[in-house]
């Protein structure tokens, strides 16, 4: 016991040593590795970043190594960043850094490098994000027999919304519900991601499939058909499914777009067919689901006319609640699925700025 007493006394003092010259953030996370004595210290300044869809974040990253322990060279340091999987299980090699030795992995290839503002840094610079970057990432730092690790969470502005194909509601497998997501210019939503957008506001009455696997929806006022009247707000929750035969709706997210999004203005109104080739004339295509959201949400994106979308929905955009334009409730209104061929509407059209 007097062992033990002495080694967490040593850690103690080693730290408050380091911390008279590095001021620590409250929210710095810092991990000790108190069982072979602090000789190496991994922190990140901040626990988690914010970012968008297009833009480029830093993941922050230091370490701290005993001089005494190491000496002075710091040539044999190896720096690791994995990507967490939802379910914490895998780990998806982002970029391994050892002396003059580097590696990038997969879709970061050409995207992401050390930031180097210090001997000591190991922050890592994701350029151009896309969706699928979201998620907790880990650093790792090695040298010789030591090492730590700190994780760093990667949020992206955006916007979360229900989706059910022309098929109807619950049609989606998980695969499906992945590969649906993707056509609408967005992904398949964590569930970090739909309790943020319940606390927003969001209520959906219909369950859906999110990224870890689990079926769930988000209520803010509970009623019979949801859950029950005298129930609590909050995100309800299925659990988990079989993914090839359990069919549901699906949460989406997508973010900021490098484009512009508008509807067409055009003499007559149109069929899907012809709406789609308007958008073509234009120099343009028909939008899709999630390019409607993210210029609602994120844009302020405001029409009182329905118009037809990619995947053969139409809705239209209200930002300012009026009479006859969704009075109740800014939202992203949706009409239905029309018969292609006999049915006019307008159309909205996205031209991506290269």
């Amino acid at each position: 016991m007097k062992s033990l007493l002495l080694l967490v006394l040593i850690s103690i003092c080693w730290a408050d040593h380091h911390s008279d010259n590095h001021t620590l953030d409250h929210d710095r996370v810092i991990h000790i590795q108190a069982e072979n004595g602090p000789r190496l210290l991994v922190e990140a300044e901040q626990a988690k970043v914010f970012s968008h869809r297009g833009g480029n974040v830093t993941l922050p990253c230091k370490f701290y190594r005993d001089p005494t322990a190491f000496g002075s060279g710091i040539h044999k340091i190896r720096i690791k960043w994995t990507k967490l999987t939802s379910d914490y299980l895998k780990e998806v090699d982002v970029f391994v850094s050892m002396g003059y030795h580097k590696k990038t992995y997969g879709g970061y290839q050409g995207r992401v490098f050390l930031k180097e503002g210090s001997d000591n840094d190991a922050s890592l610079v994701i350029t151009d994000l896309t969706l699928e970057d979201y998620g907790r990432y880990k650093c790792e730092v090695i040298e010789g027999l030591e090492d730590d690790t700190v994780v760093v969470a990667l949020d992206l502005q955006g916007v979360v919304f229900p989706y059910f194909p022309r098929l109807g509601r619950y049609n989606l497998n998980f695969h499906e519900a992945q590969q649906a997501c993707l056509d609408q210019d967005s992904v398949i939503a964590s569930f970090d991601q739909l309790y943020d957008a319940w606390r927003g506001g969001l209520d959906w009455c219909n369950a859906g499939w999110l990224s870890d696997g689990s079926v769930q929806y988000p209520i803010t006022k509970p009623r019979e058909p949801c859950g029950g009247q005298n129930t609590v707000p909050g995100v309800r929750n299925y659990g988990f499914w079989d993914k090839e035969k359990s069919r549901y709706d699906v949460f989406c997210f997508t973010s900021n777009f490098n484009g512009r999004f508008y509807y067409l203005i055009h003499p007559t109104k149109l069929t899907y067919d012809e709406a789609v080739q308007a958008c073509l004339n234009d120099g343009a295509q028909i939008a899709k689901v999630g390019q409607i959201f993210a210029a609602w949400k994120l844009l302020g994106y405001d029409r009182c006319d329905a118009g037809w979308l990619a995947d053969g929905s139409v809705r239209y955009p209200i930002s300012r609640p009026r009479r006859r334009c969704s009075p109740a409730e800014a939202a992203v209104r949706f009409v239905g699925f029309p018969d292609k061929k006999h049915k006019l509407y307008g159309v909205y059209c996205f031209r991506a700025y290269n």
